[in-house]
């Protein structure tokens, strides 16, 4: 495979008079990056193709809920809406044995009300939400709820595949590991697609016509990687957000640089709430259940409209020395998510917090992960979400493809003197490029990249642990190659 550009332009210029050298650390860099490219295709790619197949299935939940729910989340269009407060009371009715935490009103005609419950009938982490007739106060039904996006039990279901194949926290190490590791390949695979000669700047776009066998894989594998590179790149550092080992020291440098997600201040006595929300934490109550007076959820949301809070909300009912939340949940951009407390006994504003004023940092960071959840954009992102899955399985059954296709074939091996000690005709399969292109790399970039290497590995544990499992695997079959050769029968 060549590796080299070809010489373009004068010598005698100061850039012709740089590109050797540019040219001979690539030359250098090339083999190390194609064999990590090459391992963690053939290691990592089966975690991410579970990845992209559960992330498939959920970027197309979101509309088939609405599908198979429809008859919980939309009614027949009435004269006129009933009050918060008698929808509320006619779920309460339903389930005396659930403690009322939100509710979500009607946002638009024709859809229901849903209030959510702490019920012993939903396991924890998951609220019970009874979904309500606006116009007639008829229950619609009930389903377990889960999340701050309020995900039914099909999205749960595919959300929980995704995220740790349903194992619990023993599976959230599968897809941290895919996420780890998703950025390296993509990158890496986008350097190695853009150092190569070709014919004409639309081969490295578009895949190449005429061409037949292998290249015309690597043509489909490379063209396609570099149109998805970008949104595969943002899924990985998404992901890592909310990762368990990662997600931590994310979140470690996020609050030191100031980007802390704030939270509206609810408590009664004027002290700072503290804590944010990611997916997988509902709307709820602050504690025990409130005792003084108390205005009404209808009240209260006209109290929030008054101060431009409205629309898409979501009403966190007042416990034990909290008051009333209301929050804009209008995710799809531009998102509306203005959030305010209001006193539960007399209507009194008691703290504002507009998304607007929220630092840059955690802007970018809500935006990132609504993104990777489908909501940013709606439809849009969602659809948008299952092309880079599709994208992403063809990728890896392109690569392992690839490998297949590179196989030593009976014609290939006779024509090379064949092999000593293999048998003719035996199943092998394409192999790495040889080890040592560590040793060719230049030393000026040999010392940063390692620094970077261990830097990043220990930020990504893990990255970092698969990493040295590949460089300790490798040095064993090394050492195991060289004992072969050595002894009387190789």
């Amino acid at each position: 495979m060549a590796i080299d550009d070809p010489v373009r332009g004068s010598t005698d210029t100061p850039e012709a008079s740089a590109a050797p050298e540019k040219r001979s650390t690539w030359s250098a860099l090339r083999p190390l990056v194609l064999r990590l490219h090459f391992y963690a295709g053939i290691l990592i790619a089966p975690l991410l193709l579970v990845a992209a197949a559960s992330g498939l299935l959920y970027a197309l939940s979101f509309q088939a809920e609405k599908i198979v729910y429809s008859h919980e989340l939309t009614t027949d269009v009435g004269e006129r809406k009933i009050p918060l407060d008698a929808q509320v009371a006619a779920a309460r009715k339903a389930h005396p044995e659930g403690t009322v935490t939100a509710v979500w009103p009607s946002a638009e005609d024709g859809a229901t009300t849903r209030v959510l419950m702490s019920s012993p009938e939903v396991e924890e982490g998951k609220s019970l939400a009874v979904f309500v007739d606006p116009y007639t106060a008829g229950i619609r039904g009930e389903l377990p709820s889960y999340g701050s996006s309020g995900a039914l039990p099909l999205r749960t279901w595919t959300d929980e595949l995704h995220r740790d194949l349903h194992l619990g926290d023993l599976g959230r190490n599968y897809s941290e590991l895919a996420a780890s590791w998703l950025w390296v390949v993509a990158l890496g695979g986008l350097l190695l697609w853009i150092g190569r000669k070709r014919a004409s700047k639309r081969a490295l776009l578009v895949p190449e016509r005429g061409a037949e066998g292998r290249r015309r894989t690597l043509s489909w594998h490379g063209s396609v990687g570099l149109w998805a590179v970008a949104g595969l790149v943002l899924l990985s550092a998404t992901g890592l957000t909310w990762s368990k080992y990662a997600g931590e020291n994310i979140g470690a440098v996020q609050d030191q640089l100031g980007g802390a997600t704030p939270v509206v201040s609810a408590t009664l006595d004027g002290a700072a709430a503290g804590g944010g929300e990611h997916e997988g934490h509902g709307d709820g109550g602050h504690g025990g259940a409130h005792q003084g007076a108390d205005i009404g959820i209808d009240n209260a949301v006209a109290a929030a409209a008054g101060v431009g809070v409205e629309g898409r909300i979501s009403v966190i009912l007042p416990a034990e020395g909290s008051g009333y939340v209301v929050k804009e949940t209008d995710t799809t951009f531009p998102v509306h998510l203005d959030s305010v407390a209001i006193d539960p006994a007399d209507a009194r504003i008691m703290d504002e917090l507009r998304f607007a004023d929220h630092p840059l940092l955690a802007k970018l960071t809500r935006f990132g992960i609504d993104a990777h959840m489908g909501v940013l954009f709606g439809l849009v992102n969602q659809l948008v979400l299952a092309a880079l899955m599709v994208a992403l399985i063809m990728l890896i059954v392109w690569g392992y493809r690839m490998w297949w296709q590179r196989r030593p074939t009976r014609d290939r091996r006779s024509a090379a003197g064949d092999d000593a000690g293999t048998p003719s005709g035996s199943l092998r399969f394409g192999r790495p490029v040889p080890r040592g292109a560590w040793r060719r790399v230049p030393v000026t970039a040999m010392m940063p990249l390692t620094a970077v290497t261990v830097l990043v590995g220990w930020f990504v544990p893990m990255l970092g642990i698969s990493l040295l499992v590949f460089l300790a695997v490798d040095i064993a079959l090394g050492l195991v190659a060289r004992a072969r050769r050595r002894s009387p029968a190789a």
